[in-house]
């Protein structure tokens, strides 16, 4: 039997396999708006046999927005659109579907990458940004604001306040974004973070906001929704943000009632070094796996389904990501399960397209006609 097929258990949420549509940026929102572009979108990803459908980092302010086109969750509208688009993808798929929740800190107001996927200033249409301290995300951009207590407090409640929005829509779970540069990942890194007050410094000081948010949330998300954190499990810089403080992260987290951690690397700084290929990132998550007892999923450059059993098999994590590969494959499970002898949950109007060589591949199915 394929393990990557084998259904597991993640906190409150059961899934039927170990296959994970990761969260995917559209940068096609209207002013945070989900639009009909989501229902398409989100529609075709959730009838594609995977286990889990995780939507695009939507931010918890409008100016934690990575973009002009990123979803947003801060008022009753945001609430309104995506909750239509939800309730349009669950009539015809029962695919748990998680949430993630984020927030760009300085690297928000930026074009999108079509667009180039620069800084966007507020001469050019963009907005202020700020972050943990006033450092650039690149050397030729204007330092951001550097945030004060105050601005900790209100976002820490945006947080809370679109993670109940993100329960009464009906999510099924809920994934703070903690990576990829992005605010929380940024008061983690010593880059990024360089405050001198208790929320700078040491490790156990630049761990406070971000940990301090997952407990807000944490405590206003119900036993019935999952809970779990994206991290980088590296800056991949020297005197950064390492795995061995992502260990140390990660036991925090779940001593605060995470169901599980997301492991994907890089994203704070542009002297990152890394070495890209076919699963580079996975030993990250080998490591905090191992480090934390969390159960983690791995990302990056997981392309081919043997790759993906193989990370199941070998103990390397527990669930397996795709984000790109669902992009240019939207039946990737489809196809997975036919090569490596599973079965995938597929819609009823599907059924007439399962090949004559895979009988079983949809399961037991009658059909008629005349």
């Amino acid at each position: 039997m394929s393990q990557l097929f084998t259904p597991l258990q993640v906190g409150p949420l059961k899934l039927a396999n170990r296959i994970i549509i990761a969260p995917m940026c559209q940068y096609m929102a209207d002013e945070g708006l989900a639009t009909d572009w989501h229902t398409i979108h989100l529609g075709q990803m959730a009838l594609s046999g995977a286990g889990l459908l995780i939507i695009e980092a939507t931010a918890v302010e409008a100016v934690g927005r990575i973009t002009h086109g990123c979803l947003g969750l801060y008022s009753d509208a945001h609430e309104t659109a995506l909750k239509k688009v939800i309730d349009s993808v669950r009539k015809y798929s029962v695919m748990p579907i998680m949430i993630q929740l984020g927030h760009a800190g300085r690297k928000a107001s930026s074009y999108r990458p079509w667009e180039g996927g620069q800084l966007q200033t507020p001469a050019d249409g963009g907005w202020e940004v700020a972050g943990p301290s006033a450092i650039p995300q690149l050397p030729n951009e204007a330092a951001p604001k550097a945030y004060e207590l105050a601005d900790l407090k209100r976002i820490r409640q945006a947080f809370v306040d679109a993670a109940k929005r993100s329960v009464r829509i009906g999510f099924d779970g809920i994934e703070l974004h903690s990576a990829h540069g992005y605010l929380l990942h940024q008061f983690l890194s010593p880059i990024a973070n360089q405050r001198t007050d208790e929320y700078g410094g040491s490790l156990e000081n630049r761990m406070r906001f971000p940990l301090e948010v997952f407990k807000a949330v944490r405590e206003v998300t119900p036993a019935n929704v999952c809970l779990g954190l994206r991290i980088s499990g590296t800056d991949w810089v020297e005197g950064g943000w390492t795995a061995e403080d992502s260990i140390v992260f990660g036991r925090a987290i779940k001593a605060l009632g995470c169901d599980f951690i997301d492991v994907s690397s890089g994203g704070v700084s542009p002297k990152q070094q890394i070495t890209l290929g076919p699963k580079y990132q996975v030993p990250l998550a080998t490591q905090i796996k191992k480090g934390t007892g969390l159960l983690t999923m791995a990302v990056g450059l997981i392309t081919e389904p043997q790759e993906a059993e193989d990370i199941i098999v070998n103990g390397e994590a527990d669930m397996v990501a795709l984000a790109r590969g669902m992009l240019y494959d939207p039946r990737w499970p489809w196809h997975a399960a036919a090569q490596l002898g599973a079965q995938v949950q597929v819609a009823k109007p599907y059924w007439r397209s399962q090949p004559r060589g895979l009988s079983t591949l949809f399961g037991d199915i009658k059909q008629g006609g005349r």
